[in-house]
């Protein structure tokens, strides 16, 4: 007994749902090559594209990127991977191309990587609760990223990356650009100006 008596089916008709299942199975295909091909970025990237940054004229290798970030080095590998793909970092992965991250930060961050504010929380200061804006900008609404090392209580952010809290932790540079970053995400528009001032003090675009 053939396939279309067992399912009172036409031929024809199965051979359609053969067809359409083929086309599927190939779309899936298709869309898991894809993927492959072409990585996605992640706020990690970000991230260590900054501290590149922060190191200036300090040679480094990515054990000493491992361990100053709290991240694995098979993580900062495919960050860089991802980062040279989309064309913020040149071939030998050492050098960040600044002018297009700083298109991309001013640009872009806001809808690639958006946040929002959530509940009260204890942590650590950012966006314009944190040097430089709080300078400029008094507030008494502060946002904060969780954690238990933290001292202010405000509204939560979360990080572009967990193990910042701990990174910011010996590298103040780090610290400001991601917190104008942060200001970036979520701040209104006066701090949002005020953070693409600063950020080009930072010497990202140089």
């Amino acid at each position: 007994m053939c396939w279309s008596e067992i399912f009172n089916i036409p031929y024809s008709d199965m051979e359609y749902t053969f067809l359409i299942c083929c086309i599927s199975i190939c779309k899936c295909l298709i869309l898991h090559i894809v993927k492959i091909q072409q990585p996605s970025m992640s706020p990690l990237d970000v991230v260590v594209m900054l501290k590149i940054i922060a190191y200036g004229d300090q040679s480094w290798l990515q054990k000493t990127m491992s361990e100053d970030l709290f991240i694995s080095q098979s993580e900062i590998s495919k960050s860089l991977v991802r980062s040279k793909f989309a064309g913020l970092i040149d071939s030998s992965g050492k050098k960040v191309k600044r002018l297009s991250l700083m298109e991309f930060i001013q640009y872009g961050i806001m809808y690639v990587f958006p946040q929002q504010p959530g509940a009260i929380v204890r942590g650590i200061p950012t966006a314009h609760s944190a040097p430089p804006l709080s300078i400029t900008i008094q507030s008494t609404e502060h946002y904060v990223w969780p954690s238990g090392k933290g001292t202010v209580r405000g509204q939560s952010i979360v990080p572009l990356y967990p193990s910042v809290v701990d990174a910011i932790q010996k590298d103040n540079k780090l610290y400001e650009m991601l917190s104008l970053i942060d200001a970036l995400r979520v701040g209104r528009a006066r701090e949002k100006e005020l953070a693409i001032k600063e950020l080009h003090k930072c010497r990202i675009e140089q």
